[in-house]
């Protein structure tokens, strides 16, 4: 018997295991759970240098000199990071305490100009 613990995932992941696992024959849980399961057998390989990995993302390894298999994780990480980047931009604030204006489209596509 497995026990199972209650954990949050990011909605896009959910998304996607949901229809991956449905052409599997899995629940989106039951995909999430083999991925990560792939996942940990994949760092555990003896093929794939996470210390090469670890080393390309502090900015200290050359990303061309990874295998295929390690810039598939770096890709992956790096994806990682730049949606929590994007997820934390508030341009909107960040021009309203500059005190800037700027533009956006409404819904229709209209420019409306802001600040």
């Amino acid at each position: 018997m497995s026990n199972s613990m209650p954990t949050r995932v990011d909605g896009d992941l959910f998304d996607a295991a949901k229809s991956v696992g449905a052409v599997n024959s899995r629940s989106a849980a039951q995909q999430i759970n083999h991925w990560a399961r792939i996942g940990r057998e994949f760092e555990a390989s003896g093929r794939v240098s996470q210390r090469d990995i670890e080393r390309v993302l502090a900015g200290d390894g050359s990303y061309d000199a990874l295998g295929e298999r390690e810039q598939a994780i770096v890709r992956a990480s790096w994806d990682e990071q730049v949606a929590a980047r994007i997820a934390a931009l508030d341009l909107e604030a960040e021009f309203a305490n500059a005190g800037e204006s700027w533009s956006e489209a409404d819904a229709s596509g209209h420019v409306v100009s802001r600040g």
